[in-house]
């Protein structure tokens, strides 16, 4: 069991010379001053009554209680919160917060097969997957999400509700091995796929990235064309992969092995490849992944929805394999709550084990912070409070019953806090969530746009 994390009052945090520096330099954009800031940093440091100066959407300092604090442009009063880095939602399909609750209680394949890709052909279009996106990145930023993976259609309209909330993401547009809404070839996916490399390679917060279903649905050609891709932009590559032993049986059945074995002798596994899912890997997999240096998704709220099975996340740590926390699509959660996945993530482990000490509350913390950010190729930039890094912070209210009294951080942050806890998000700095109201987004308008889609289905 890991000991309790002690509150830091230590006075010095940064060297005197770059103190006096930043005082030097004239007033910060902002200051968000006197929380408890959860830096997530090498030593996983909790500073009481803690301060992050920023400037030009970068932290340029974390200052402990008692350290001088420089002038700012605008000042964020944090006493009574935690301030947490924003958290990282390794693994969902954003859109298809629009199937919400469309199909539940069923197997993976008969799921798949039997409701959601004859629903997808009949009703994704631009106009399902911008408002979709625009609804999830509502419900994300909400409760504390500030960069999320994706993989679906019509990608670009992903990544235009992305840039237009103000959000992160790493999206992967969808290649599959039969008619899709928006290609309905796999050469015309491809191709969409480079066009989508091109135009958003330089985005400030949209990674573009290439995303095969699974093998299960694409052929390991096109897998590895997908991947080649990938690699000529140097853009991750996503791809679901030992989802169940059901997709076990299927990939063994078209290719004679599993999809890990299969991915690396393609040479698809790799840095910069992310595994979503991972229910299924064996022994001689995660040694695989552990040597190439893949990473993997965890999402075990859907997968226990769906009765999918427990992926080996203790094992996978332990072989150095970077993991990091998903939530999975809606229709198949059936929220996008970060904070509820990871106080599921903490607690089914323990009772698949019948191990109290599997999966501490601090790890799986770090998992959905910077965890998620090295899945995502994205460590050297978010995840946790650093200086150098991006300005991606949430303000958790815990002047609350059920948060009351505080003893540990990290207890509340898993076993605790839901997203409904969250009062103030920003991303580079700039305010995306205020009192629970996003500020870039009229969430009334894309409610009304939701329901006016859901009306169309259900005609």
């Amino acid at each position: 069991m890991e000991p309790a994390v002690e509150f830091s009052h230590d006075p010095v945090t940064i060297p005197t010379l770059l103190l006096l520096s930043l005082l030097e330099a004239g007033p910060v954009d902002l200051l968000v001053r006197g929380g408890t800031v959860v830096t997530v940093d090498p030593q996983m440091r909790v500073l009481e009554g803690g301060s992050v100066a920023v400037r030009g959407g970068v932290i340029e300092a974390v200052l402990a209680s008692g350290e001088p604090l420089p002038e700012a442009r605008e000042a964020l009063d944090a006493r009574g919160h935690l301030v947490i880095p924003g958290l990282v939602n390794a693994h969902g399909h954003a859109p298809m917060v629009l199937f919400r609750g469309i199909a539940d209680d069923l197997p993976l394949m008969e799921w798949l097969n039997g409701v959601i890709f004859p629903a997808e052909a009949k009703h994704v279009d631009r106009e399902f997957v911008y408002w979709g996106t625009l609804l999830a990145c509502v419900e994300m930023a909400r409760s504390g999400t500030t960069t999320f993976a994706d993989m679906y259609y019509f990608e670009e309209e992903v990544a235009r509700a992305v840039d237009r909330a103000g959000l992160r993401g790493v999206l992967g547009q969808t290649i599959i091995g039969f008619p899709a809404p928006d290609y309905k070839t796999t050469e015309a996916a491809l191709a969409g796929a480079e066009g989508f490399l091109r135009q958003y390679r330089d985005h400030p917060r949209v990674v573009p990235s290439v995303a095969p279903h699974a093998l299960y649905t694409t052929s390991l050609e096109v897998v590895r064309q997908a991947h080649a891709l990938a690699r000529r932009y140097r853009a991750p590559f996503q791809i679901h992969a030992a989802e169940s032993q059901e997709e076990d049986r299927v990939v063994r059945a078209k290719l004679g092995q599993t999809a890990v074995p299969a991915l690396d002798g393609a040479g698809v596994l790799g840095p910069g490849t992310i595994l979503h899912h991972g229910i299924t890997l064996t022994d001689d997999d995660i040694r695989r992944l552990g040597l190439r240096g893949a990473g993997v998704s965890h999402n075990p709220g859907s997968n226990m929805k769906g009765a999918a099975g427990l992926a080996r996340v203790p094992e996978m740590l332990a072989a150095g394999i970077s993991v990091g926390l998903g939530t999975d699509g809606a229709a198949s959660n059936n929220n996008l709550d970060l904070f509820e996945e990871m106080d599921i993530a903490a607690r089914v482990h323990k009772l698949f084990r019948q191990d109290p000490t599997v999966m501490p509350a601090r790890e799986v913390f770090r998992m959905a912070t910077l965890g998620g950010a090295r899945v995502l190729g994205m460590g050297d930039r978010i995840g946790s409070i650093e200086v150098g890094k991006q300005a991606d912070l949430v303000l958790v209210d815990l002047h609350q019953p059920e948060l009351t009294p505080l003893y540990e951080p990290y207890s509340h942050l898993v076993y605790a806090i839901k997203g409904g806890h969250v009062r103030t998000v920003l991303v580079a700095g700039r305010v995306v969530v205020k009192d629970r109201k996003m500020t870039t987004l009229d969430a009334e308008e894309v409610m009304a746009r939701a329901n006016l889609i859901r009306g169309q289905i259900r005609k």
